[in-house]
């Protein structure tokens, strides 16, 4: 998922709409929600997030502000244990295949949506047939490109009027198949994804109208989005999973700067921090005592070339690229700008997913600044000897934009420059209209623990998350045959020559891994983060006063 935030708000004159829920950051008391369902009394807390970039849509959420929003209102078949990382069943009673190509789902019972009705096979279906239809316009769409039929629902691949894929088949209210073009190996672990969520029957006429107000099946309900200040979740008392929520609900606070965020949180009005600024790094833990997180995360700060400029696409211009990863420091960026908080990246995945390898980016992720002139001389220099790097600056992101900038122009006598953007929302709008002249910062977290996440979903041809503009046949051509392995472990190893590839083209510069650098106020205690950067929403209990 693309890393969004890993970073840092400043609050901006938030009016919660609390009184729906008869509760307040920190607070104790019961009351009703607006529909008249009673609210679980254990208190509300606030989360420092931001605006999402897209309507809260399941095959929609591609990025942190929007896709930590619907995980919470929705739930799919499966999901991942926050403690290990195991995928567990939810919604699903059991994923049955032999072969890796064909499935047979079974879904338990007792599962509804927030407006009481069913969650059933159908569900499922509907939804990942409107969701893979271009026509919809979903950025997750190609996340169903394994299913047959998929082109059908392509108008300018297949039939203008088609709806539905072949590949699924409803077999009755708790059973459906699914048929996939080849086998994939690891395609349940895909399963926990965001895209593959089931919609209700009242979401097909009116998609837009729930986009804004989203219905769904997780453990927390929809309740107000106060556009560019806040989005509040009530609990949810008739959740059927197993991570019902010892609270009773989640504000989540637009920040525009990290110091503003961390300051809330200081004087206890702010209950749980997305990432610590940079400012406010070095003294965090001394604040924060044992309410502060410091724990590795499965993400990566890349900075990604726009591969669809003329300019930067050019065979020789992957020396270049090679050169201006050299012409990075990382090691000297991480301990002082960032404080030791984050590891210099020597690969393309993050490690402690399964199938990461450190080193597999060989010489061109070591600092070497007369290796760097020598490569970019030999790919007939950076265009116009000029770069700038696309990055929102509400994401705490400066001061490491411009480290990484003066190693460069030192290393290499190219100029680089930051190009800040208020917002996320504005920086991603203009990332996925291609509209960036050079390099643009492209973090990303993963969306399940597996090499595969890292690679082709990032890199793969016409990708939803390929924001280079990279396509490479034999990149993609490793990526299919590691996809019909017949193990997830095989899959990960043979990736792992897909990565190679990435090595020697160099459309993206993978700089450090991420590190949960966070902490929570004195208002809620048994606050946990999992490997995906994320606090374990539904565990966090709100202190009685």
């Amino acid at each position: 998922m693309r890393g969004g935030s890993q970073a840092k708000w400043v609050v901006a004159a938030v009016a919660v709409a609390l009184a729906a829920t008869a509760c307040s950051s920190g607070g104790s008391t019961g009351g009703s929600s607006s529909d008249g369902a009673a609210v679980n009394a254990q208190g509300v807390f606030s989360y420092q997030s931001g605006e999402p970039q897209r309507p809260l849509q399941p095959a929609n959420a591609m990025e942190n502000q929007g896709g930590r929003i619907v995980k919470q209102l929705f739930q799919g078949l499966v999901d991942y244990d926050p403690a290990t990382g195991a995928l567990r069943n939810q919604v699903a009673d059991k994923i049955e295949t032999t072969d890796s190509k064909s499935y047979t789902v079974t879904l338990k019972s007792g599962w509804t949506f927030h407006d009481g009705t069913p969650v059933t096979a159908k569900s499922f279906v509907d939804s990942w047939n409107w969701s893979a239809n271009t026509k919809n316009n979903q950025i997750n769409s190609d996340w169903f490109s394994d299913i047959v039929g998929y082109d059908a629902v392509h108008p300018e691949k297949g039939d203008p009027t088609a709806d539905t894929m072949s590949g699924l088949k409803v077999v009755d209210d708790t059973h459906f198949t699914i048929e996939l073009t080849s086998p994939v190996s690891y395609f349940t672990y895909k399963l926990g994804y965001s895209a593959f969520y089931p919609l209700p029957t009242g979401f097909f006429s009116d998609p837009a109208g729930y986009g804004q107000k989203p219905v769904g099946n997780g453990p927390y309900k929809f309740v107000s989005w106060e556009h560019n200040k806040a989005i509040t979740l009530a609990a949810y008392d008739k959740y059927a999973g197993v991570n019902k929520a010892k609270n009773g609900g989640i504000v989540f606070r637009n920040y525009t700067s990290g110091e503003a965020a961390y300051k809330d949180l200081m004087s206890d009005t702010l209950d749980v921090l997305d990432q610590v600024d940079s400012t406010d790094l070095p003294k965090y833990k001394d604040d924060l005592g044992k309410r502060a997180v410091d724990q590795p995360q499965g993400a990566i700060q890349n900075i990604s070339f726009a591969l669809y400029n003329a300019e930067w696409n050019a065979p020789e211009k992957a020396k270049v690229r090679q050169g201006l990863s050299m012409a990075i420091d990382r090691d000297t960026i991480t301990k002082t700008v960032l404080n030791g908080t984050r590891q210099p990246a020597d690969a393309f995945v993050a490690p402690g997913v399964m199938g990461f390898k450190a080193g597999s980016c060989g010489d061109a992720c070591k600092y070497d600044p007369a290796k760097a002139k020598q490569l970019i001389a030999e790919g007939n220099g950076v265009p116009g000897n000029k770069i700038t790097i696309l990055y929102n600056s509400d994401g705490g992101h400066k001061e490491w934009v411009d480290a990484v900038c003066n190693s460069i122009r030192q290393a290499t006598g190219v100029e680089c420059l930051g190009d800040p953007k208020p917002d996320f929302k504005t920086s991603r709008d203009l990332v996925t209209k291609r509209q960036v002249s050079s390099m643009m910062r492209t973090g990303w977290v993963q969306d399940y623990p597996l090499n595969a996440n890292f690679l082709r979903d990032v890199y793969g041809t016409g990708a939803a998350a390929n924001d280079a503009g990279y396509s490479s046949p034999e990149f993609d051509k490793l990526s299919k045959e590691a996809d019909a392995a017949t193990s997830v472990e095989k899959t990960a190893e043979l990736y792992q020559q897909a990565e190679a590839v990435l090595a020697k083209d160099m459309p993206a510069i993978p700089l450090w891994y991420y590190k949960t650098s966070s902490g929570w106020s004195n208002n809620v205690q048994n606050v946990k983060f999992d490997s995906f950067g994320n606090p374990v929403y539904t565990d966090v209990e709100v202190k009685k006063k």
